[in-house]
């Protein structure tokens, strides 16, 4: 990350650093609790049912006990976000009003920073073009018809921006033409295509009502778009661009983001006018997704905006098996999510807009858990034939064993006993035989993240540093990192000594000077709950390190001894190797060890 300063002062990265509150920051997508001193979360980098994310404003950092992944504000965005650490730098300088320096950047550096900038200036100038075409435009009449007929409301057009890609193959590409837009930067926003076997482009996105897509950030990443007819593909959207991340990308998340905090609840649901129908009758806890199942990414990013998640997808057989394949995902994240069974025929846009708010509101209320939805597809599919009821089992034994909760599985495994007319103790005995029932019974699928391959002696020590920086002019003067057995621990070790600033935000300003994201988790790790340190406890564990790393030479010595006695050829070159490691210590150490 030091290269990283040829692009920032380090006196403006220290000013975002001072200004930025990571609490704020880390609150817009994580629901955050106070407790004590710190606030936790569910974390949204892994899967987890119990908050193990905290957050600490007195040092301005984060540690996950899960996963084990920890930083500073500038690293919580570059893993959020997946930003580059300038860019990560730039957010922050935005969003706290903060003007950032670009003269000193060389032609390259500007290039590459302000590519992003600059696709997305050139998707707001389509999203102009787009939705004057369709309120202006002689042919935009007719795609104005079309939405009317879906029952699009005036400020539904207006609050989304929606727009129309007139008929023809350069409308696009010409208008770019005129403003002097390069075509490599228009190819690059996914918005015209290269034509294979001559020179030229033609427009992406023809004949359809276009759909801009926002991020949470309100910034326009990208572009879906609607045949008006039955023609295919019925939708097209934006290629994956610098901006646009389809497993990333949510329709509707820059509107939806409030409402569902305050309702702790969102709906989601698979299209454009799912979505549109949705919010226009008052239900703005809504999101879509673009044309792809649900991923982990989605899931994730949702988490951090309501803790209840309610799938309302299509009651055809495509509508189904959309839900079946997103219930993999919801049990992988640990996420209790819900599923509305609307009745046959109906889609959540046509539902709503024949039965209105109160309809959609009684129906969401009687939606079904994960397990007991798959337990009525089953049975729908299946029937209960003996053979149905056979093939019932068998379709939910391996769900049914992912249930780590043994009370909740004995539930759903009674609810699917007494619905079958099958002994309970018969479709037990089939769960508990999968490999996955196996795997909850050895502890489940995840495991806290120790750092176990870093010396705790030595972590110890580094812990001290941090939290007590008194204590640095002693480790100074004995000369503490020299008797380190771990390289990486000792870098990190000097990296404390040589940072002088004794101010609040040290340990998260000593972050930003690593760029190894194990040691960097490893500071969040160590640094994220206080430990009580004064001179003379400090002292005394500085004394027991200097004792044990003595007593391990005379140990080792003894060792060889031992295995040259009894002439164990193997062990005498294992424990020679082990010294010869440790005879790399500094003079400093070597003349300590000898007193």
């Amino acid at each position: 990350m030091e290269v990283l300063a040829i692009y920032i002062p380090e006196d403006k990265i220290s000013e975002i650093k001072n200004t930025a509150d990571i609490v704020d920051i880390v609150s817009e997508l994580v629901i955050l609790k106070k407790t004590g001193k710190n606030h936790v979360g569910l974390c949204p980098f892994h899967a987890e049912k119990t908050p193990s994310f905290t957050v600490s404003p007195e040092k301005q950092i984060f540690h996950c006990f899960g996963c084990g992944t920890g930083g500073n504000v500038f690293s919580f965005l570059m893993k959020q976000e997946g930003l580059p650490f300038p860019e990560a730098v730039r957010v922050l300088a935005r969003r706290y009003g903060i003007e950032m320096p670009v003269q000193k950047m060389s032609p390259e550096q500007k290039r590459r920073i302000s590519e992003k900038e600059s696709l997305l200036a050139l998707n707001q100038m389509a999203m102009d073009y787009f939705h004057q075409a369709l309120l202006r435009s002689a042919s935009g009449k007719t795609a104005m018809k079309y939405l009317n007929k879906r029952g699009m409301s005036k400020e539904s057009l207006d609050d989304f921006q929606l727009g129309y890609a007139p008929e023809g193959w350069d409308n696009l590409s010409k208008f770019f033409f005129k403003k002097k837009i390069a075509p490599a930067l228009a190819e690059k926003a996914g918005l015209i295509v290269s034509r294979k076997n001559k020179d030229g482009f033609y427009d992406r996105f023809r004949n359809r009502i276009i759909f801009p897509i926002y991020n949470v950030n309100m910034q326009l990443v990208g572009f879906g778009g609607r045949v008006l007819d039955d023609a295919l593909p019925k939708y097209l959207n934006s290629p994956e661009t610098p901006l646009y991340n389809k497993s990333r990308s949510l329709y509707g998340i820059h509107r939806a983001k409030q409402p569902c905090r305050q309702h702790d609840t969102v709906y989601i649901v698979e299209g454009y006018f799912d979505l549109l129908a949705l919010h226009q009758h008052g239900i703005e806890n809504t999101v879509a997704t673009l044309g792809t199942s649900l991923t982990p990414e989605h899931v994730r990013h949702l988490k951090g905006y309501a803790a209840k998640m309610v799938m309302v997808y299509d009651s055809d057989e495509a509508g189904i098996k959309a839900v079946l394949r997103s219930i993999g995902t919801f049990k992988r994240e640990e996420v209790d999510a819900r599923i509305i069974v609307l009745p046959k025929g109906y889609d959540p846009d046509s539902f709503i807009m024949k039965f209105g708010h109160a309809s959609f509101m009684k129906i969401a209320s009687e939606s079904k858990g994960i397990m007991s939805f798959l337990i009525d597809s089953a049975v729908n599919k299946h029937g209960l034939s003996n053979e149905g009821k056979i093939r019932i089992v068998q379709e939910l034994k391996e769900p049914l064993s992912t249930v780590s909760d043994k009370v909740e599985e004995s539930l759903y495994i009674k609810e699917l006993a007494e619905r079958i007319g099958v002994d309970e103790a018969a479709v037990q005995a089939e769960v508990r035989a999968t490999p996955a029932a196996k795997k909850n019974a050895l502890g489940g699928f995840h495991k806290q993240t120790e750092f176990k391959k870093w010396d705790k002696f030595e972590q110890k020590i580094i812990k001290m540093m941090l939290q007590y920086p008194q204590i640095l002019p002693e480790i100074s003067k004995q000369n503490i990192l020299d008797f380190f057995s771990d390289d990486g621990l000792r870098s990190i070790g000097k990296m404390v000594l040589a940072y002088k600033d004794d101010t609040q935000n040290r340990i998260s300003d000593i972050m930003s000077l690593i760029a190894d994201d194990e040691k960097r988790n490893l500071i969040s790790h160590i640094s994220i709950e206080e430990d009580s340190w004064n001179q003379k406890i400090c002292l005394s564990i500085l004394a027991q390190f200097i004792s044990s790393r003595r007593r391990n030479k005379k140990i080792l010595l003894d060792q060889i001894k031992a295995a040259e006695k009894a002439n164990d050829v193997e062990l005498i070159q294992k424990l020679l190797e082990e010294k010869q490691k440790r005879a790399v210590l500094s003079d400093k150490q070597k003349m300590a060890l000898q007193k």
